[in-house]
This record gives structure tokens, C-alpha cells and sequence, in this order.
């Protein structure tokens, strides 16, 4: 047996009018986008006649009721019951015309937000040269329909909507809240609305809104002063035919967190439906604030954001192109304004850099780049040294690139957000460029040999040094490099590093997992971390010649501490326990004496 669901309206009222809407302020908006849809219904049959919004708040009604009046179409008694009094039924308003193409929304359900900030609307309509009809709704669900008493006929078609506000609500009736929100979500309508004698419509977008018309530049400059409180890099025009768009693009003038949300202004059919949209623009977008007006997006239910479906894809992709042909534009005419965008908003070329082959041969050819022979682009990197070298993080760069400029090995440094994934992705782009990361064996193998002679003489040594050193895992050798200056470098190649992240995390690791890391120890390539002495520095040779065993250790402690902090490594606990032994080792050698009793 079939039953039909049971209802309760007073909850439905309640649902929809405290949990659809984010904001009581949305009551404007609504009030304004019905009257707005029923001058549009009066004037497809009527094309003269009036287009005027009255508000009127409690200081001008002056019995604390706020009304609204337009010169719509108005409804009859039917057409009340039909749109004022029911809820989730589409298809009588389509009957009546109420979800034609050019409508803002769907007409009447707008009411129920005034409930968030009403106890009682009173509607009083009327539709040609038929009676005026009053509809009284009230919060608990309940509603009445019934003549226009005497006195509150209209003389002419249209609609006055009266609130009688909460007792909590006043906030939201001032005059001056009421004139702010008005002019917010209508600024742009195509109608005459007023908040007692004060305008709050603006006329057109200032924005093109036919294909080819001119953008003014400075009024759209003015408009992002007034409405977004910045004045913007530039001004990129916007338009999507499918989504029956228009609008601009404004480059912002700082840097922004790329995580942070946009916020994007977007008006339907001229009514604000948002300050804060998101999704309109791709994620690398970031430096771009949009205000547009589309006819053919779909808003939420609660008319406060974009439905995400096909058509808001499309053209989240369209306009991404548009922003993203501003930037080839700006490379091709005008280098030294990219420049200057670049110097602002690099990462977000960076990203889209990531993913599109024009951005990427734009980073190439336009956003300088740190290395150690300078700041240079990548394209400037290629023509003078061909091969691209890059350190892969900024410690790693840190650590090699002295040393590599003195073996006259060029290197970029990778280390910033996304260089070092753009310098990988560019052989994709162009076949003939060839990258290679720095590792520590490109700069031992620019390194000197010493005579065999040499090398003889300092076994003795380096057997010492070695032993002082064995506990660390480090393994010492003497080449001759420059700079001179440098006594030591401490250099890890890749394998060796993993080999240390191993040992540390078996350390901390359960017998478990211990066991799955003693498995990869066992499989990791052999390769310990080497701290090269310069057989160059003066100060070196002079460490070579010592015969003291104790003397030896301390001194080359002291030269494997000093090359982990010059070359920016991180420092462990047994490496700061080296460095303070040694330290004070070498200090009660130069300060000898009797120790006290």
C-alpha cells in the first residue's frame, strides 16, 4: 500500500530559511532578485513599462516594518497560491512563465530567506486589471490568502512586500544596512532600485560586454579601487560565450599565499551571487581576482555559489587560457613589464609552468635564476655553459657551489619552489637540452691527485685521521682543489645519504620494521660520506705533518665539524658532541698546564 510522506512545514520553513542561506543579509538580495524577475515578466509583454524598486526600511515606514515595491507584473490569487505557498514544485511556475531563461532565479522561493530575519511577510500583488490580493505567511508554516482590504489596493499592477521584523533582528533594518546591502547585490541590475530617495544602482558593467567594444582601462581601474580596495597590475577583458560571460581578470599587485582562497566576484543575469567564489579560475591562477556576469552558470540552492558541473569546467579552462594568453602577450611586447609580474608572482607561473610547454618556455627564456656564476635564466644558463647542472635542494647548493665554481663547474640552484622539477620538465619541450644533478663525485673527479711520493708519505696520517673519524661512518681522503682558502669539504652522495636516513630511522624503529631496514641496508649500495682534506691550505699541510696520534684526532675532529657547518649540513647529536670534544681537546693543548688537585 502506498502512503504519501508526511511533512511537517513549520520544519521545512525552518530548514530553508536558517540552513540554505549562509547570511540573514541574503533577505536583500532575494527581495530584490523577485521584484526584478517580475518587471522582466511585465516588460516582455509591456516594453514601456516602469522599471522601479522602492525599499523602504522601518526609519521611512514608521511602524517598523521594512517594504519593498516594484512595478512587476504582479500575480493573481491562483498564481499566489501556486508560487507563495508551495515549496519543491517546479513545474506550475513553469506553466506560469515564472522559469524563463532570462529570470534571476526561481520566483517566490526567495521568500522563505526573509524568514531569517522576519516572523511575518505580508504580500500585496496585483496583476493587470484584477483584484489586489494579500498573502500573509508566518514562520510557524501557517499562511493566509484573502482581497486586499480596503485601503491597501494597489492603483497599479506590481507587488509591496512588507516584513515585520524579529525581535532579534533589527540589525539587518537599519537604513544604512539596507542602502549597503541593496547597492551591493544590485548595483549593476537593469532596473531603477532605490532605498528611499538614494539610488543604489550603478547602470551597466563597466567591463565590455559585446564582443569587440573597448575596454576602458581606467574605469575598470576605479571599479577595483572602489569595489576590491586594490589597484591592480593590470586588466585582462574576459569572456565566454557558452557561459554567456563577460567580465575582467585583475592581475593583483602583491604577492598572495598560493593556498589562499580566491576571491572571486560573480554576478548572474547582473545580481551579485558572490564576493568569495572559488573554482572559477585554475588553481595556478592564484594572482588573478575575477568580477564577472554570466547568464548561463547554475548557482547552488542557496544561490551563494557556482554549481560545479560541465559548463563551470569549461569555463574555468577558457578563462584560464585568456589569463594565461595575457602572460604570452606580456613576454612577446613587453619584457620588462613581465619582469615585474614575474618579480611579484613567479610561483604561480611556476606552477602552471609545471604543466603547460608556452608557461615553461616563458620561465625558460624570462625568470632569472640563482647559480653560482650569477643570476641568469635558463636560456642564458644554456647559451653560456650548455649543459644545465643543478643542485637539487638549497643545502645541497649551498654546500657544492663554491667549491664547483672553483673547479669551473657551473651549477643552478634548484632548491626553490618548483626550479628544480621545471629544469627536469624542459628536454620535453626542447630535445636538445641536456640537465644533469650535481652530484659529489662531478666535483672528486675535478679534484688533483697528489705525487705518489706524497700520497706515501702521508699514509701514517691518514691512517690516524681515519681512526679518529671510523665511529662517524665518514671516510677521509686528501686532494688538492680550490679554493685554497677551503681546508675541508665534507661531500655525500646520493646513496650515501639514504644509507644515513636508513641508520637513523633503524634506530628509532620497532624489531618489526627493524627488520624490513636491516633488508634494505643490506641491499643499499656500499657508499660512506667522504670529508676531503685540501692538500692546498697552508693550514692542512700543517695537520699532515703531525705525529701526536692524539693531536691527529683532535685536529682533523675539528676539520670535519668545520666543513658540516660551512657546507650548511645538518648537524647530529654525536656530530655535536665531536665538535665540542675536539674543541676543548684542542684548547687544553694550547693552554697546557698543571690540573688542579
Amino acid at each position: 500500500m502506498d502512503r504519501t510522506f508526511q511533512v511537517d512545514l513549520r520544519g521545512v520553513v525552518d530548514l530553508l530559511s536558517h540552513h540554505l542561506y549562509g547570511s540573514p543579509r541574503v533577505y536583500v538580495r532575494e527581495l530584490l532578485q523577485n521584484a526584478v524577475d517580475a518587471i522582466t515578466a511585465r516588460r516582455a509583454a509591456e516594453p514601456d513599462a516602469p522599471a522601479r524598486v522602492l525599499v523602504e526600511p522601518p526609519e521611512l515606514t514608521g511602524d517598523g516594518t521594512l517594504r519593498v515595491h516594484d512595478t512587476g507584473i504582479g500575480l493573481t490569487e491562483a498564481q499566489v497560491h501556486e508560487l507563495l505557498a508551495t515549496i519543491g514544485r517546479s513545474s506550475k511556475r513553469d506553466e506560469l512563465g515564472f522559469s524563463r531563461h532570462e529570470f534571476l532565479g526561481q520566483f517566490g522561493i526567495g521568500l522563505l530567506s526573509c524568514f531569517l530575519v522576519a516572523d511575518e511577510i505580508r504580500v500585496v500583488t496585483r496583476h493587470g486589471d484584477q483584484p489586489t490580493v494579500l498573502w500573509t505567511g508566518w514562520s510557524d508554516g501557517r499562511y493566509a490568502v484573502a482581497p486586499a482590504p480596503p485601503g491597501q489596493e494597489r492603483a497599479e499592477p506590481g507587488t509591496t512586500v512588507t516584513l515585520v521584523p524579529r525581535r532579534d533582528a533589527d540589525q539587518w533594518f537599519g537604513t544604512p544596512t539596507v542602502t549597503e546591502l541593496a547597492r551591493l547585490y544590485g548595483s549593476l541590475l537593469p532596473v531603477d532600485v532605490r532605498v528611499g530617495d538614494t539610488p543604489t544602482t550603478a547602470g551597466p558593467p563597466p567591463w565590455p560586454t559585446r564582443p569587440g567594444a573597448p575596454l576602458d582601462r581606467a574605469a575598470l581601474i576605479r571599479y577595483a579601487q572602489q569595489t576590491l580596495g586594490f589597484t591592480p597590475f593590470d586588466v585582462v577583458p574576459l569572456a565566454v560565450p557558452e557561459a554567456g560571460l563577460t567580465g575582467v581578470a585583475y592581475i593583483l599587485p602583491t604577492p598572495v599565499n598560493p593556498a589562499a582562497r580566491a576571491g572571486h566576484r560573480v554576478h548572474l543575469k547582473r545580481m551579485l551571487l558572490t564576493e568569495h567564489a572559488d573554482g572559477l579560475l585554475p588553481e595556478w591562477a592564484f594572482f588573478a581576482r575575477c568580477v564577472v556576469d554570466a547568464t548561463e552558470l547554475r548557482p547552488t540552492a542557496s544561490r551563494e555559489s557556482l554549481y560545479e558541473d560541465t559548463l563551470l569546467a569549461a569555463t574555468r579552462d577558457a578563462l584560464g587560457d585568456q589569463v594565461r594568453g595575457w602572460l604570452v602577450r606580456l613576454a612577446r611586447h613587453d619584457a620588462h613589464r613581465l619582469a615585474e609580474f614575474l618579480q611579484i608572482h613567479h610561483l604561480g607561473v611556476k606552477a602552471l609552468a609545471l604543466h603547460d610547454d608556452e608557461m615553461l618556455r616563458l620561465v625558460d627564456q624570462w625568470w632569472p635564476m640563482d647559480t653560482n656564476v650569477g643570476t641568469l635564466t635558463l636560456a642564458e644558463f644554456r647559451r653560456r655553459h650548455g649543459l644545465i647542472r643543478y643542485a637539487a635542494g638549497l643545502d645541497e647548493f649551498r654546500q657544492l657551489a663554491a667549491v664547483a665554481a672553483a673547479q669551473d663547474l657551473a651549477v643552478v640552484n634548484g632548491g626553490y619552489t618548483y626550479d628544480t622539477e621545471l629544469i627536469e620538465r624542459l628536454p620535453t619541450v626542447d630535445r636538445s637540452v641536456l640537465v644533469e644533478r650535481l652530484e659529489p663525485s662531478d666535483l672528486t673527479t675535478r679534484f688533483d691527485s697528489l705525487d705518489p711520493q706524497v700520497e706515501l708519505a702521508l699514509r701514517p696520517f691518514l691512517t690516524g685521521a681515519q681512526r679518529a673519524l671510523e665511529r662517524l661512518g665518514c671516510e677521509v681522503v686528501v686532494r688538492a682543489y680550490d679554493p685554497v682558502s677551503l681546508p675541508a669539504l665534507y661531500l655525500v652522495s646520493r646513496s650515501a645519504a639514504f644509507n644515513d636516513q636508513l641508520a637513523a630511522s633503524r634506530d628509532k624503529a620497532d624489531e618489526l620494521w627493524g627488520g624490513v631496514l636491516d633488508a634494505l641496508a643490506a641491499s643499499a649500495p656500499p657508499d660512506r660520506p667522504q670529508l676531503v682534506l685540501n692538500h692546498r691550505n697552508p693550514l692542512v699541510r700543517r695537520v699532515t705533518t703531525l705525529t701526536d696520534p692524539e693531536l691527529v684526532g683532535l685536529a682533523v675532529e675539528a676539520l670535519y665539524g668545520q666543513a658540516l657547518l660551512l657546507g650548511h649540513h645538518p648537524i647530529r647529536a654525536a656530530d655535536a658532541a665531536l665538535l665540542n670534544s675536539s674543541f676543548l681537546g684542542l684548547l687544553g693543548r694550547a693552554v697546557p698546564g698543571r690540573s688542579e688537585p
